[in-house]
């Protein structure tokens, strides 16, 4: 990645998953950050207390709430580039509080458009989801394909994607909406179905999934992260939308399969009703294409979903005493 020196840079949800691997590329590459993290009473960080005290002379880490427009006003100010990847996400969550969704992935993504008015931000990236799509109508899933709210989740995502296109259509507002298909790696959720694959497969041999058969185009969290930088730093996409994605799919029984290859270890699985989503809900296949942001912002090649794998087991075997069981054995 080029020099950054001259770059400020503001990331929310830096704290997370997706929102740290950014960060921290970001700040190798020499630009400023400004993380904004929710509000914690205990002050912490998240993923950003392994690295922060790397560079500190150029990491500000501010704390708020991405659904309060004050705070987001706040951390934005001095910046010229947003790339907001605050979020709500945990999709079965949604169907228990539809309006927490709502509130944070479109009310927050509101408050994101009023901020880069206040302080004339030069480029917004907009984090949306695949799931947007719902099931695939056909594949490879492009971004012409019909948009469906399959869960709450998706709907408030939905949301965000209109009112960025709404904003850019009505007043030229410069933002770019990237759309990733599922992202796995290093610093997921114990509960995302990777992680929980591992670190059941670490324990035991009979691991508790829920539909095996479903399909997703997995992306490795490092391309997914360096994609998006890239799109914040182009001049190019402007109102548009890309999908972000490997353009091959692959089925939940069979990354247990690859699992179990690279452990070396026979694992037996168990569907478990909990676990299934609600039948019309469940997005059964997406496999994207994504030709056009491939073309406009010059992405390499993606990781292969063995070597990432491998990477991600040697990530949650270091760190498998520090979890919580109950997150991936429920």
């Amino acid at each position: 990645m080029k020099n950054l020196n001259s770059k400020k840079i503001l990331v929310t949800g830096a704290s997370g998953f997706i929102g740290s691997h950014v960060t921290e590329l970001l700040l190798e590459a020499g630009a400023r950050v400004t993380a904004f993290v929710r509000y914690t009473s205990s002050g912490q960080a998240g993923f950003l207390d392994e690295f922060k005290n790397d560079c500190p002379k150029r990491l500000k880490i501010i704390r708020g709430d991405i659904r309060n427009r004050d705070d987001v006003c706040r951390a934005a100010k001095g910046n010229d580039i947003i790339i907001n990847l605050a979020a709500q996400i945990a999709i079965p969550y949604s169907y228990l509080a539809p309006d927490d969704f709502l509130d944070v992935n479109a009310g927050g993504f509101l408050n994101v458009y009023h901020a880069a008015c206040e302080y004339k931000i030069k480029r917004v990236v907009q984090l949306s989801t695949s799931e947007v799509y719902g099931s695939a109508q056909y594949v490879p899933i492009d971004e012409k394909h019909p948009i469906v709210a399959q869960s709450p989740y998706s709907a408030s995502k939905i949301s965000a994607d209109k009112l960025a296109e709404s904003f850019f259509r009505s007043f030229a507002f410069p933002v770019v909406t990237a759309r990733p298909f599922n992202t796995y790696g290093p610093r997921q959720s114990a509960r995302a179905v990777i992680p929980t694959i591992i670190l059941q497969a670490l324990t035991k041999k009979t691991i508790k999934l829920g539909n095996i058969d479903t399909r997703r185009d997995m992306n490795f969290v490092l391309d997914t992260a360096s994609a998006l930088i890239k799109i914040a730093l182009s001049s190019k996409g402007t109102g548009g939308v890309y999908n972000l994605c490997t353009g091959i799919d692959i089925s939940i029984g069979e990354i247990v399969a690859i699992v179990e290859d690279i452990m070396g270890k026979k694992l037996t699985i168990k569907t478990e009703r909990k676990r299934v989503r609600p039948k019309k809900s469940e997005v059964t296949r997406l496999m994207g294409d994504g030709s056009l942001a491939d073309r406009t912002f010059r992405l390499k090649k993606r990781t292969d979903i063995r070597k990432g794998l491998k990477q991600t087991i040697v990530y949650f075997e270091k760190r498998i005493k520090t979890l919580n069981k109950e997150d991936y054995q429920l």
